[in-house]
């Protein structure tokens, strides 16, 4: 009888801290604007102009040709290579107005191009002139606009670079995935298309399965990973256990 009363009580005991834990959770962890624009309707106007609206699959920038590779932009570090003429060879960064120099051809503009096409333009400067059939390659040393920023539940938030072919996965991994209480199934990615700023959220755990699409992430992208309401709960729970767990063993110490 005394084993039965005893197994009872701890019973009610989790129950209780179960309930408490809950309780606690609820009160101190309010809902995300994407969570209540969900449940309201799927724009919302924001302060600076535009719309906040969420979808379900978000669209490529604007600024891509067919979704394949972002243009240049001012600030970002090129190395120009012209093959077979090394003193061509150049690393420069793109200034304020979107131009590089280059020797003999002077300056040639490259923001809002993407790669290929600076190197169609660059061949043809030197081909009217100075070069027979010259061929030229662009590399990318930095980009300010390959950058994205993951925040929210991970183990490690910030702004990362990217390639041009980053995925959401990709993105989760830099950030060195999620933290203790990140929820897979509510990650977040905003991306800029023209004056308003889409959302969409995506499953990790429904990618990882191969259940769903792996989307791209382009400069410019913010991820935001929120937290587990039964994570949390369930982390409120074992602290509260191992409360109740060090006060028991205190309490058969004799003296106290």
């Amino acid at each position: 009888m005394g084993v039965f009363a005893k197994s009872c009580t701890t019973c009610v005991l989790l129950a209780s801290l179960s309930i408490s834990a809950c309780t606690s959770t609820s009160s101190t962890t309010s809902s995300s604007p994407v969570d209540a624009l969900q449940l309201t309707s799927s724009s919302a106007p924001l302060s600076g102009g535009g719309a906040l609206q969420v979808v379900k699959e978000l669209p490529a920038p604007q600024d891509t040709q067919n979704g394949n590779e972002q243009p240049l932009s001012p600030n970002d570090v090129l190395e120009v290579n012209v093959f077979q003429v090394d003193n061509l060879n150049r690393t420069v960064q793109v200034d304020a107005g979107g131009q590089i120099s280059l020797p003999l051809i002077g300056t040639v503009t490259a923001a809002g191009k993407t790669v290929r096409q600076l190197e169609q333009e660059i061949e043809t400067a030197y081909g009217v002139n100075y070069l027979q059939s010259p061929d030229v390659s662009v590399y990318i040393k930095e980009s300010i606009g390959q950058r994205i920023t993951v925040d929210g539940e991970v183990t490690k938030a910030g702004i990362f670079p990217v390639s041009s072919n980053s995925s959401l996965i990709d993105a989760v991994a830099l950030a060195g995935g999620f933290n203790a209480v990140g929820d897979a199934k509510k990650v977040f990615v905003y991306r800029n298309i023209g004056t308003n700023t889409l959302v969409a959220n995506y499953d990790v755990e429904q990618i990882r399965a191969g259940k769903s699409r792996n989307p791209r992430i382009y400069g410019g992208d913010k991820i935001v990973v929120f937290a587990s309401k039964s994570k949390i709960a369930m982390n409120n729970l074992k602290d509260a256990l191992g409360v109740a767990s060090s006060a028991a063993r205190l309490a058969v110490v004799p003296g106290l």
